[in-house]
């Protein structure tokens, strides 16, 4: 299927569910909910009574793979749409699997016991040091994560209204919290991209410090793993984007790959077996080796141009490189 088929098939997809699913009168007002450049006014809304397709279609057209994933997203939200959701599926973009129940970060304290209160529906709490954690359960949209709905979430969490500005410091203070003291290379990738929130706006994906991604009450202290346990619980940073897409971001310090000074094959081994499951998880994996990460060796620079990158690639709010 060539790009301008494809690009076509979801066009008519998506003009097709809302022909199925929105009134006439109603579609200027629902396409403009989603982000179309519509004016919902008479002369509008006798368009769309004329043709509630071509009023789509003439509304999509121009706009990119990406953009019509993100608009057909949405919809999927709202509606069944079986034909549109099977075009998204094919497309290869519906990132990770599964719907999104519970994000637990920022820990910077003793490390949570959780257990399943709820197994047939997939509930956890978490039962001790839970005061040292953040836990995030509200609903995530096809758009992902944003540093304005996580500092909104913040304010709600603490009983505040108000700025959200003086709301995002105390946030960003709280999450530097969880990051160790001895990793400046983890500081230096938080603060540089965090420093995107002023300079391009609180919309942009929040970036989430240590989040547990595996809960495995059999790994023993000594982290001694035995065959079927799971060695890497917590990611460094996480990025919740657009379509499901999942963004991890680790810093490799000498303990990733080395013990008492000494190259290690088997840790390495273990590290990329545990990435290529995150891969084909539909996970996005990448990793930063704590050297290349030091004022003195233009690390901030490196990290801004990799985050414009990343930005342009998800279609994502270009911020300005340093």
């Amino acid at each position: 299927m060539t790009r301008l088929v494809r690009l076509n098939k979801i066009r008519d997809a998506i003009a097709a569910a809302l022909w199925a699913n929105t009134k006439s009168y109603e579609l200027p007002a629902v396409c403009k909910r989603y982000g179309l450049d519509v004016v919902d006014d008479d002369e509008a809304r006798l368009s769309a009574h004329r043709s509630k397709t071509v009023f789509v279609n003439t509304h999509t057209t121009g706009l990119t793979l990406p953009q019509l994933i993100t608009l057909a997203n949405k919809i999927l939200e709202d509606y069944e749409c079986p034909e549109l959701e099977a075009l998204i599926n094919q497309s290869g973009a519906q990132g990770v699997a599964g719907e999104f129940k519970n994000l637990i970060f920022a820990a910077n304290g003793p490390k949570p016991k959780i257990i399943f209160r709820d197994a047939i529906n997939n509930d956890i709490k978490v039962i001790e040091n839970a005061k040292y954690c953040l836990i995030y359960d509200k609903p995530l949209g096809a758009h992902g994560l944003t540093w304005d709905e996580l500092v909104l979430w913040w304010m709600a969490l603490n009983g505040r209204i108000g700025d959200k500005i003086p709301a995002g410091r105390t946030l960003y203070s709280r999450l530097a919290k969880s990051l160790s003291s001895a990793s400046p290379p983890e500081q230096l990738l938080f603060k540089t991209y965090c420093t995107l929130y002023s300079s391009i706006g609180f919309g942009i994906p929040a970036l989430i410090p240590q989040v547990y991604l595996h809960y495995d009450p059999y790994v023993r202290r000594d982290l001694m793993v035995q065959s079927g346990q799971l060695r890497r619980q917590r990611m460094d940073f996480l990025l919740l984007l657009p379509n499901r897409q999942r963004v991890v971001l680790e810093v490799d310090g000498m303990q990733h790959y080395s013990v008492d000074g000494q190259a290690s094959p088997k840790l390495y081994a273990e590290m990329v077996a545990e990435d290529r499951q995150l891969r084909l998880a539909g996970y996005e994996m990448y990793r930063f080796g704590g050297y290349e990460l030091a004022v003195e060796r233009g690390g901030e620079a490196m990290l801004s141009t990799f985050f414009a990158e990343l930005f342009k690639r998800h279609h994502v709010a270009e911020p300005v490189t340093a």
